[in-house]
């Protein structure tokens, strides 16, 4: 990359070396922007003759047209691409979706001397236009080589984000406890509202139940039989395992028990299942409190119809501590 002066009238499409200001020193145009036609006009307007822009070498790609690459390739799903200024393209959702991140992939990439990608959290909620990553190269230029093996590796391991749409999601709930289910619900239907209004849902069907094998089984195969995109169980006891009635039910129910424990705090006692392709969790004590607990972090991906792994489950130690 070579810098020049050059006449204002040939600048349309060259990147700025230097901040160009007003003559009473209010900034006119920042270092790095892309000069446009419309710019053009403007510096003449204020006077200027000349403006001080970079020009690519060979076997190098501009900044902006660097990032728009990276950031085409790193994410899928329900995405759109801005760029911004100073050589930045950021990824924006298009529709309320779950976002999914190969934290491996992210570092190796990162790891390269000219990128830097920065993301939201693995299985966080993100609304509608919510900015979700941000691509930066280094100023003004990459080079061509860099750039593309760079991309080759993000071909060859698949996206490092994706953008996964909460579309109409079916929540179900059953609420449990050994002597009446409606004292499990009228404990715990309150903060569950307030949990779903985060994510912008409502719970689509509800049951009660006495915590007693054959009940509960019975009540979750009734909510199965409505199609739900996910379910959950809120007791008021805390399991010993997928030995106890809960896990037992599960099973009964043609469950198969995914993982027991969690490291999250709070939300160790976290038990998952899968009928089918249909996610059953149950998560004691963390119904008392909207405050963050691993339900939290569990949600966003369900409602997305992702089939989240014990191997997953176990990553989530490192910020696990939420409280």
């Amino acid at each position: 990359m070579k810098a020049q002066t050059i006449d204002v009238k040939k600048s349309t499409g060259r990147i700025l070396c230097c901040t160009v200001f007003r003559a009473g020193g209010k900034k006119l145009l920042a270092k790095g922007h892309l000069i446009s036609e419309e710019d053009t006009r403007l510096l003449a307007t204020e006077g200027m003759a000349e403006v001080w822009v970079t020009e690519l070498e060979e076997g190098e790609v501009g900044e902006y047209d660097a990032v728009m690459q990276v950031a085409s390739a790193i994410g899928c799903g329900a995405l759109e691409i801005h760029l911004a200024a100073g050589g930045r393209a950021n990824l924006l959702t298009t529709e309320p979706s779950c976002i999914l991140v190969d934290d491996e992939l992210l570092k190796q990439i990162n790891a390269t001397p000219s990128i830097a990608i920065a993301t939201s959290v693995n299985f966080s909620y993100a609304r509608s236009g919510h900015r979700v990553a941000t691509v930066k190269s280094t100023p003004f230029a990459v080079a061509k080589w860099e750039l593309e093996a760079m991309i080759s590796i993000i071909k060859e391991r698949g996206p490092i984000l994706q953008a996964r749409p909460i579309r109409t999601p079916v929540l179900a709930i059953l609420y449990t406890d050994p002597v009446n289910g409606e004292r499990a619900r009228q404990l715990f239907e309150n903060v569950m509202r307030q949990r779903l209004a985060r994510i912008g849902i409502t719970a689509s069907f509800a049951l009660s139940s006495v915590e007693e094998e054959g009940a509960v089984v019975r009540s979750l195969q009734h909510l199965l039989h409505a199609k739900p995109t996910a379910v959950l169980i809120a007791s008021t006891t805390a399991p010993a395992g997928p030995d106890d009635v809960i896990g037992r039910s599960m099973v009964r129910a043609g469950c198969q028990i995914e993982c027991f424990l969690a490291p999250v705090e709070p939300g160790n006692l976290f038990l998952l299942g899968y009928r089918d392709d249909v996610p059953i969790v149950s998560v004691p004590g963390c119904f008392q409190s909207a405050k963050p607990n691993v339900l939290d972090l569990m949600l966003s991906p369900m409602l997305a119809r992702y089939r989240i792994s014990s191997w997953e489950v176990a990553c989530l130690g490192h910020g696990g501590l939420l409280a």
